[in-house]
């Protein structure tokens, strides 16, 4: 490069020229070319979006009216709920969660085997913390078979989420009670004497650990948040009683059923604490499918646990729950 003066003062640069081999000049201008190219590709692009995004939001402007572009929040509606298939190649037992999931494990698995090897088929139990889960479960066909409470069966016929099977006998009988109990060192001698101390519900959909302390309580014109000092959820029968028996509660509502076979097995139960109000009788917790099951499969459930008695293996599952046998639903058992 050379600087030289021009006119009128001007400086002039002017390039002194060189020579360049075809591969050095091809080489220049292909770098040239790439990135000029590079550059005219990419606002292409660019523009190109830019177009189809306006035109796309241009169409829907004109395809709907600004009235139907809103969301309006008080129109949403439930999704309707789904029904699943159930796994053909297994049975599922759901058991609700009137024990704690150890209980119900401990209590239910010699059942539960039984049932898989009559029917040909791995048998799985199913356990959940509330009883709404496990209603939610039957609802969806998501269960072959389901040992639930009263109170969750009354709830889910009533929403058609399942039918009766059978229901269990125990001591010739087919209903059970409420029992209302404290430590056995407390003062407490009858229901009302627990206002203002700790009391433990069982689940929200408990007959006998929730909805008859709750009618109770309202035959006296009280409620739970008023009466007692505190309330608490369980969530099981014996988890209720060990509240009680370790001074968590002073009192809880439990199934009859549950306190007389646990206080068998484990007599500290009956040591340490007290029953102070029976319920009158109410319809045993029953066995129950979804209404969706097949009759076939339905046909097949009830015939084998109306004869698991006779057989010596059932018998022995039956003994592990604490029932004689299981019998025909008396009708109007439940009030329904």
């Amino acid at each position: 490069m050379i600087r030289r003066q021009g006119s009128a003062g001007r400086s002039l640069v002017v390039f002194r020229r060189k020579k360049h081999t075809p591969d050095v000049i091809y080489s220049v201008m292909t770098v040239f070319t790439k990135r000029r190219f590079g550059r005219v590709w990419r606002n292409a692009m660019c523009l190109g979006f830019l177009l189809l995004l306006l035109t796309g939001c241009d169409s829907g402007q004109q395809e709907k009216p600004e009235q139907e572009r809103l969301v309006r929040l008080d129109k949403f509606q439930q999704l309707p709920a789904g029904q699943a298939e159930p796994d053909s190649q297994t049975l599922r037992i759901g058991v609700g969660a009137i024990l704690s999931p150890q209980g119900t494990a401990l209590s239910y698995q010699p059942l539960i085997d039984y049932l898989g090897r009559r029917m040909g088929k791995p048998a799985i139990l199913v356990q959940r913390k509330t009883y709404q889960e496990l209603n939610d479960l039957l609802a969806r066909n998501v269960l072959d078979l389901g040992f639930i409470c009263t109170g969750a069966y009354v709830e889910g016929v009533r929403k058609e989420a399942m039918s009766l099977l059978v229901v269990p006998q125990i001591n010739g009988k087919s209903t059970y009670r409420a029992f209302v109990i404290v430590q056995a060192a407390s003062p407490a001698r009858e229901f009302s004497d627990l206002r203002g101390k700790v009391f433990a519900f069982t689940d929200p959909l408990s007959n006998t650990g929730y909805l008859y302390p709750l009618s109770l309580l309202q035959s006296m014109g009280q409620q739970p948040e008023t009466f007692f000092g505190r309330t608490i959820f369980t969530y099981s029968h014996d988890r209720s009683m060990a509240a009680v028996m370790d001074g968590l509660a002073d009192g809880a509502s439990v199934d009859s059923l549950v306190y007389e076979f646990a206080g068998k097995r484990n007599p500290e139960i009956f040591r340490r604490t007290r029953v102070i109000w029976e319920s009158p009788d109410f319809g045993i917790p029953p066995v129950v499918v979804p209404r969706a099951i097949s009759p076939e499969k339905k046909a097949l459930l009830k015939e084998l646990l109306l004869g698991l008695h006779r057989d010596a293996e059932g018998a022995k599952a039956l003994a592990e729950l604490g029932v004689e046998r299981f019998v025909e639903p008396v009708p109007g058992l439940y009030g329904l």
